[in-house]
């Protein structure tokens, strides 16, 4: 794999790579110097994955297990990587702060949620991944992660009606 194609298939998924990133490691300038770390490590394995049959898996995987090592190693504050929802109105209508109610209510359930379903449900419906993304980057089958994802789902429905008392039909 030359430059050229390095850029055009690995380098230019580093901005898909970074919604995941920021919510493992959280600060800016660790999400900058993560990405920058990832593509230095992949560029040093460009021949292998070149002959790599997911190469966006095995991307999105190089990248989480490097924030996983690196926040093990420096022990970063990883309890709380989701995603914030972001309001699209001025910050003091009734719309915000009744989308920073939901933000903070999603984030609650997303933290009850048992571990490969938080990520699950994080990677497909907060970053956008595809399925064979996410299976391969959590080494599961497909077809388990959809179930994960509907389980998590379920969960995080079941949860929004208790606290605001919808009747499900």
């Amino acid at each position: 794999m030359n430059e050229t194609e390095f850029k055009h298939s690995i380098f230019s998924l580093s901005e898909r790579l970074y919604p995941m990133v920021s919510r493992m490691l959280g600060n800016k300038e660790n999400v900058e110097d993560a990405i920058q770390e990832i593509m230095i490590k992949l560029w040093k394995k460009r021949h292998k994955i070149a002959q790599h049959p997911n190469i966006n898996g095995f991307v999105i995987l190089t990248a989480r297990n490097y924030c996983i090592d690196l926040i093990r190693k420096k022990k970063l504050d990883s309890s709380d990587f989701y995603l914030k929802l972001k309001a699209v109105k001025n910050q003091d209508t009734l719309e915000h702060i009744e989308w920073k109610e939901l933000n903070e209510v999603i984030n609650k359930i997303l933290k009850t949620l048992p571990k490969q379903q938080r990520e699950i449900i994080t990677m497909r419906d907060l970053e956008g991944y595809e399925f064979t993304e996410i299976a391969y980057t959590m080494q599961i089958k497909i077809e388990y992660a959809r179930v994960l994802l509907s389980r998590a789902r379920k969960q995080v429905s079941i949860a929004l009606e208790k606290k605001y008392y919808y009747e499900r039909k």
